[in-house]
């Protein structure tokens, strides 16, 4: 069965929803628990258990989320809960053929992504990390070297009054007592 076969509405299908739609609270509450194996929340009006109970015979009639898709969603909701002043950031995959491209030491390295892992000057590699280290020499992390994450926030800029940031270098520069990086900007040796 390809996909366009599974997606096609099913005519039984829409007929039931169309009786949910307008069905009394107690058959509403009545269908959700035929369905979820529970009581509904006490809180549900009869809008969320119609969103519910459609939702459900929608997801049991086509399929429901892939498990990677609800593993995102849980840790999106996850992090909302840990920190809600905090925008939730989501996670960026790159799909089998991408090719990363990082320029270290004046030498360009690609990166190409397969079904199997990473392939790098010929070979194939399980993880980024493996392939950052052969080419630096350090331990890196590797999705953050080839650009994949964002780089943490640099702790060395604070706000000012006016709410811009400004560099440890720019307040080394305003404080003269401050440490030699000052000096040296100064002297014109460069950082």
């Amino acid at each position: 069965m390809n996909y366009a076969q599974a997606r096609s509405p099913a005519p039984e299908l829409e007929s039931e929803l169309r009786r949910v739609a307008v069905e009394p609270k107690a058959q509403l509450r009545a269908r959700y628990i035929s369905l979820f194996e529970h009581d509904p929340p006490r809180a549900f009006g009869p809008d969320l258990l119609r969103r519910s109970v459609a939702q459900r015979m929608q997801e049991n009639a086509y399929g429901g989320l892939s498990k990677s898709s609800q593993r995102e969603l849980n840790r999106l909701v996850s992090a909302l809960i840990a920190k809600p002043d905090v925008g939730p950031t989501v996670a960026r995959r790159a799909q089998s053929g991408t090719v990363l491209v990082r320029d270290w030491k004046g030498r360009s390295h690609r990166v190409v992504i397969t079904a199997d892992g990473f392939c790098y000057d010929d070979r194939t590699f399980s993880n980024l990390s493996e392939i950052a280290r052969l080419i630096t020499g350090t331990r890196w992390n590797g999705p953050r070297f080839f650009g994949l994450r964002r780089q943490k926030r640099d702790d060395s800029i604070a706000p000012t009054r006016g709410g811009q940031a400004k560099s440890a270098i720019t307040r080394r520069l305003q404080n003269p007592s401050s440490t030699s990086v000052a000096k040296r900007v100064r002297t014109g040796h460069g950082l």
